[in-house]
């Protein structure tokens, strides 16, 4: 799948937003990832909308997840 510059772009720069309006997520983010990953980690996920309604999922890092993870890791710099 090709990436198109212009969406790259507009992508760089809705991050920057995000960032500059959420910077606790991605440091959060960021430290988790940091702290070396195993398999059989629980990730949860919990969203809840306007109205209270609250769905929630999670999963158990495979060994594969965690592999990904790593190479996401290196391609940013974070060895």
């Amino acid at each position: 799948m090709a990436m198109n510059p212009m969406q790259l772009m507009q992508l760089a720069e809705r991050l920057r937003i995000f960032r500059s309006q959420h910077p606790k997520v991605l440091e959060f983010i960021h430290d988790v990832v940091r702290n070396d990953l195993q398999p059989g980690v629980v990730m949860e996920l919990r969203v809840t909308d306007n109205d209270g309604r609250t769905s929630v999922t999670n999963i158990r890092l495979t060994e594969e997840d965690v592999e990904t993870i790593g190479i996401l890791r290196e391609l940013r710099g974070d060895n």
